[in-house]
């Protein structure tokens, strides 16, 4: 179902992937720096997540600067959160590369507004945890200070996304958190010797039963 999303004095484009029974749950969506959300992983993990009973709503949000793309995601959160039409009890976030950035940016945001009851929980798709070879300066401020769980699926050989570096970063979270680390993916998940179908089905499982994890520890 495609919408428009209206945005200040724009609107922003989206699709909701629904499935066949109503959704408890759902999934925000979002691409990296370039690319929209047809990105070829978003839409193959929007279409796994629907398929297995959970809604999944994308957008595109272009502009490169990540407080813009955080202003963008709490917009659609916002819309998802007074939706009619699917009414949830909590939404997770997640994003691709600089979309998961601007997801724990806007996670850190809400809980420090104290207005983050309908976040889950936080999937970062090849988070760019530092520019390629600057791995002196870390992008970890907001990944600190959030509370609710965190699944981070990277590649072990991601040059934005040192294995270690993340691994130290995760190891001072207070957030209860998860590493699925994909090997000898690179920062656009490509693994030499697999075919892309291979590794979407790969991280799509993990990503799948992760939610199912966390669902469920919210039913207790």
């Amino acid at each position: 179902v495609k919408v428009k999303i209206p945005f200040g004095n724009k609107y922003l484009d989206a699709i909701f992937s629904v499935p066949e029974k109503k959704s408890a749950y759902g999934v925000i969506l979002t691409h990296g720096a370039g690319g929209d959300m047809n990105f070829p992983h978003l839409l193959s993990l929007a279409d796994y997540l629907a398929a297995h009973g959970v809604l999944c709503l994308r957008f595109t949000c272009k502009g490169l600067n990540v407080a813009y793309r955080t202003k963008a995601f709490k917009t659609v959160v916002e819309y998802l959160k007074l939706s009619e039409d699917y009414k949830l009890s909590g939404v997770f976030l997640a994003g691709r590369s600089m979309g998961s950035r601007a997801a724990a940016s806007l996670i850190r945001q809400l809980s420090q507004d104290g207005d983050d009851d309908f976040i889950q929980g936080l999937i970062c798709l090849s988070y760019p945890l530092h520019r390629p070879k600057l791995q002196s300066k870390l992008r970890d401020e907001d990944l600190l200070f959030i509370r609710c769980p965190v699944l981070f699926v990277s590649g072990s050989a991601d040059e934005m996304c040192e294995k270690q570096l993340l691994e130290g970063v995760a190891s001072k979270m207070k957030a209860p958190r998860k590493i699925h680390w994909i090997d000898k993916a690179n920062h656009g998940m490509a693994v030499k010797g697999r075919t892309t179908d291979d590794v979407m089905e790969e991280i799509n499982a993990e990503v799948l039963s992760w939610l199912r994890e966390n669902i469920e520890l919210e039913h207790k």
